[in-house]
């Protein structure tokens, strides 16, 4: 299912949602198109480097833990994520405010990169540890549950294989944090060779922003349009 917009406007311009989209594909384009190797090595999270176990890391985990959330690993990585950030964040920005919005964001980004790596160092391999970690889904997942919480009754127009359909948002979020888990507990029986989908980032940036929402609100967010 891939979501193509929702039927909630919003009050003002959401300018941290368009400075996060902005800020992600610049990186991409002048900072890891040159060498996505090299930006790979450099600024992506591993988990070994919490156990310093790593054989050789660029930067330490303090700052490849934020920097990994802004690198991706191809095109579609990007864009998917930003269509997301794109349609559920500007809801999210408008009830939070840009400065709550932007914690949110980068918090649950950081939650995200936690889980998973608690999760690979407990139950994956030496090399799982050594797999690097990127993208901005992690913190786009705290958008997603914070969303699910502010409006459960918004609509999404979803295409669905080749059909277009207005679903519930509140249906989507639960279908789309239902096969997360499903993903991510299967993954841990059969974990993929060179790396795969980080499924315990999206749960944990999700939980995460489903548990903020209420208590970084500042205004209700407005109502669909029908």
């Amino acid at each position: 299912m891939l979501p193509l917009r929702d039927n909630v406007p919003t009050r003002s311009r959401p300018v941290i949602t368009y400075a996060l989209i902005l800020a992600n594909i610049l990186v991409w384009v002048l900072y890891q198109l040159p060498d996505l190797q090299g930006s790979i090595d450099q600024l992506a999270f591993h988990p070994c480097e919490v156990e310093d176990s790593c054989p050789t890391i660029g930067q330490d985990w303090p700052v490849t833990a934020i920097t990994s959330m802004f690198l991706h690993g191809s095109w579609a990585h990007l864009l998917g994520n930003m269509l997301f950030l794109w349609i559920f964040g500007n809801n999210v920005e408008d009830a939070l405010g840009k400065v709550r919005f932007l914690f949110l964001y980068l918090f649950g980004g950081l939650v995200a990169t936690a889980l998973q790596t608690f999760i690979t160092l407990s139950y994956a391999s030496e090399l799982d540890a050594t797999i690097p970690n990127v993208g901005a889904s992690g913190a786009i997942s705290a958008v997603l549950g914070a969303y699910l919480v502010l409006l459960p009754r918004a609509k999404v127009l979803t295409l669905i294989v080749v059909f277009l359909r207005e679903i519930p948002a509140g249906f989507f979020l639960l279908v789309w944090f239902g096969f997360q888990l499903l993903d991510g507990s299967a993954a841990l029986a059969h974990p993929q060779q060179g790396g795969g989908v980080a499924f315990f980032a999206h749960v944990g940036g999700f939980v995460f922003g489903a548990l903020a929402a209420k208590p970084l609100q500042q205004r209700q967010p407005l109502a669909p349009t029908y």
